[in-house]
């Protein structure tokens, strides 16, 4: 498999283990104008990034970091990582080993964080 190919299944991994992906909206729905075309939108790329911790730590304290110096984060081992999409916490996971031959992993999705549109509705 190319990595084009494994980036691709990843992608479906992704969203089939995410099941709660947005839909677009049915057209026939009120208030959704014909003629949108949603496959424009799906198009749009977005920064997803996996935090894995944060630290804080004075200036002083960062220009002393060198190769194989060790940071500690406020994460601990086990715990959920956040799913971060352009800035926004969308999803909280488990980091998991995706194929042990490439040393590659993920994240396997565990809670759908809602947004503050949606906690108004």
């Amino acid at each position: 498999m190319t990595d084009e190919e494994e980036a691709a299944a990843a992608m479906t991994d992704f969203a089939v283990d995410g099941a709660a992906m947005a839909a677009p909206p049915d057209a026939s729905a009120p208030g959704v104008k014909e003629g949108v075309n949603y496959e424009t939108i799906l198009k749009i790329p977005v920064t997803v990034q996996v935090v894995l911790g944060t630290t804080t730590m004075p200036v002083a304290s960062l220009m002393k970091l060198g190769r194989g110096a060790v940071v500690a984060l406020d994460q601990r081992v086990g715990e959920p990582v956040n799913v971060v999409v352009n800035g926004r916490i969308v999803a909280r996971g488990e980091v998991v080993v995706v194929d042990e031959a490439s040393s590659r992993f993920g994240v396997s999705l565990t809670e759908i964080v809602a947004s503050n549109a949606d906690k108004a509705a």
